[in-house]
């Protein structure tokens, strides 16, 4: 907790719970029911979705222009999955109907990460939880342009990049089975990682919301 409270950005906590939430062994466990039945699909989805992205590496611009839809699809598909939605492999293309919100927003995420971490580690790695809500939040406001999409993921994430924080350092443990295993439990553990998250960000969604009801 040391690290935590040492780890302040323009004079807020980097963490801080104003709203109830459920624990984040919670939100694994919810994880892993929501995937019961449904990890072939899960696992064939964020592997077709890393293979496109790999392809589109051909060439310098590829990722920036399919990055965006691309990221925008997996995302949705997994909080489909979150608010028991009808979820089915063409999710991942669902980005490409936003087009240029979901590419600006990819461009503007990886040039502000950039910057930041080139600025110093630690505030490119705050930076990079603040802004972690921002394709979700496209995603349900389709509307939402990429800037606003940053915006409104940086307050969101405002007090809660702590416990994010401590949500990925508990994966630490499979990550290292997963190494142990030449890297092949990493189909089963990115898909439970992206599923843990989208049930962060419905879970922060609504309590938010509710709290300002």
């Amino acid at each position: 907790m040391v690290f935590l409270e040492l780890m302040v950005y323009n004079n807020k906590k980097f963490y801080r719970e104003e709203y109830n939430m459920i624990e984040n062994r919670e939100l694994r466990a919810l994880a892993r029911s929501q995937l019961k039945g449904n990890w072939l699909m899960a696992i064939g989805i964020t592997v077709v979705y890393s293979i496109l992205i790999s392809m589109s590496g051909v060439t310098v611009v590829g990722p920036f222009i399919v990055g965006g839809p691309l990221m925008l699809g997996l995302y949705g598909y997994f909080v489909r999955r979150t608010r028991e939605e009808k979820a089915e492999f063409e999710c991942l293309f669902e980005g490409f109907k936003t087009f240029v919100p979901a590419m600006v927003l990819f461009l503007l995420y990886t040039l502000f990460i950039t910057l930041w971490t080139m600025l110093f580690i630690i505030p490119g790695i705050i930076k990079s939880f603040s802004y972690s809500m921002a394709f979700y939040i496209l995603r349900d406001n389709p509307g939402m342009g990429g800037k606003d999409a940053i915006t409104a993921s940086r307050k969101m994430m405002d007090g809660y990049k702590g416990k994010l924080f401590l949500l990925y350092l508990s994966f630490i443990g499979w990550g290292i089975l997963c190494c142990l295993t030449l890297g092949i439990g990493f189909l089963w553990l990115i898909p439970y990682v992206m599923q843990t998250q989208a049930n962060f960000y419905e879970e922060l969604r609504k309590s938010q919301n509710g709290a300002a009801a």
